[in-house]
């Protein structure tokens, strides 16, 4: 099968164990990524983070949801632009947040308000964008969550092109798959692989709930000497 966006690749998602999909997203949105990262750290996984640069529109944003990825890059071909651009937000999923492999694009605008009305008709839980996004204003007046390298006014006709979506991606050094679990904050995004996302929430919810009992010993008084004989940490 061709990657190219008229007969894009697709790569099937099967189903989650033991949660469905708006619970498991509901519960990665209350876990920091920085619980996740020890996680992932603990099994190994180094390069799961997203680079600095993509970051939240808005500073108090939080995004989790399941991967749906696009690809694309610089490219003048008009042909067919829109019809394409209208299939891949029809095949926008329910839980999903919306991932931009840009090809490392300086230039466009991926993203924008239209885009954010179709995809939160869709049910999408927000967007990451290795790129730009423009109607910022509007955009975040939407309260959907975004994160994004840069903004501009460019629009992509004429200068950017999608080639395929729902196929594997990469953004600085970490590759995505359609259905791995995204999770965003003010300290980054982090990619979780589809096949350990709920051990990897069991064992960061585990993490959060530890971090909460420290908070308390520092609260009461306890020195950080004091505090690691409990067995806390910093």
């Amino acid at each position: 099968m061709s990657n190219d966006v008229s007969n894009p690749v697709t790569h099937e998602v099967g189903h989650l164990p033991r949660l469905d999909e708006r619970e498991l997203c509901d519960r990665y949105s209350e876990v920091p990524t920085a619980a996740i990262n020890d996680v992932l750290r603990a099994h190994g996984l180094l390069h799961q983070v997203l680079p600095p640069a993509v970051a939240p529109l808005n500073p108090t944003s939080r995004i989790a949801g399941i991967a749906f990825t696009i690809k694309g890059s610089k490219n003048l071909v008009l042909e067919n632009e829109m019809e394409e651009r209208a299939a891949m937000l029809e095949a926008v999923t329910s839980n999903s947040v919306c991932v931009w492999d840009t090809s490392a694009d300086d230039e466009s605008a991926q993203w924008g308000e239209v885009m954010t009305l179709a995809a939160m008709r869709q049910g999408a839980r927000g967007a990451v964008i290795d790129g730009g996004v423009r109607d910022t204003e509007r955009v975040l007046e939407l309260g959907f969550p975004v994160f994004c390298r840069y903004r501009t006014s460019n629009g992509m006709l004429g200068r950017f092109r999608m080639s395929a979506w729902q196929t594997p991606v990469r953004i600085g050094s970490v590759t995505i798959e359609p259905g791995d679990v995204i999770v965003g904050d003010l300290d980054g995004v982090i990619v979780v692989p589809r096949n350990r996302v709920v051990e990897v929430l069991l064992a960061a919810e585990t993490i959060q709930e530890q971090e909460n009992d420290i908070k308390s010993l520092i609260h009461e008084g306890l020195t950080p000497r004091e505090v690691v004989e409990r067995g806390g940490y910093f």
